[in-house]
């Protein structure tokens, strides 16, 4: 990037910004989550594995990371603390001693009804009716497939 033929009066300003944005939106979902979660005893990380597992259980830790587009060393204390909370476990794979199966205890399957209910929530909060999400969930999907093309 040439910076030199920048004309610094035309660069938007933070309110501006697609970053700022998305950052001030995340968070303000994080913090609409942690209240929601509160109920659960979950963090808004915490959730997020146990709605994989609810869409399917047992996966490997490779699998999870792959899904939440996190690193082994950031979701490795994650699960651990999931674990001593009793609501996953972790087993090595028989075939495969490398890799860890991550599976939900009868805890981690009884919380999903209760998790069911937050979308709902999330929307409301939103003040967006349902085709509004479904597009503002399909253009940041698109972004973000975009933006980690070119990371």
């Amino acid at each position: 990037m040439d910076t030199k033929s920048i004309d610094l009066a035309q660069v938007p300003k933070l309110d501006q910004q697609l970053c700022f944005a998305l950052y001030s939106t995340s968070l303000a979902m994080n913090k609409l989550y942690r209240k929601l979660l509160r109920k659960l005893g979950l963090t808004y990380s915490q959730y997020l594995v146990m709605m994989v597992l609810w869409e399917q259980d047992e996966q490997t830790v490779s699998a999870l990371g792959e899904r939440l587009f996190l690193d082994s060393a950031t979701l490795t204390p994650l699960l651990k603390r999931m674990e001593q909370a009793e609501l996953i476990t972790r087993t090595r794979c028989p075939q495969d001693e490398r890799q860890v199966i991550i599976a939900l205890t009868p805890h981690g399957s009884a919380l999903r009804q209760e998790g069911a209910k937050l979308p709902a929530c999330v929307l409301s909060a939103s003040g967006c009716d349902i085709e509004q999400v479904i597009r503002l969930q399909r253009e940041l999907s698109g972004l973000r497939t975009s933006l980690m093309n070119n990371a």
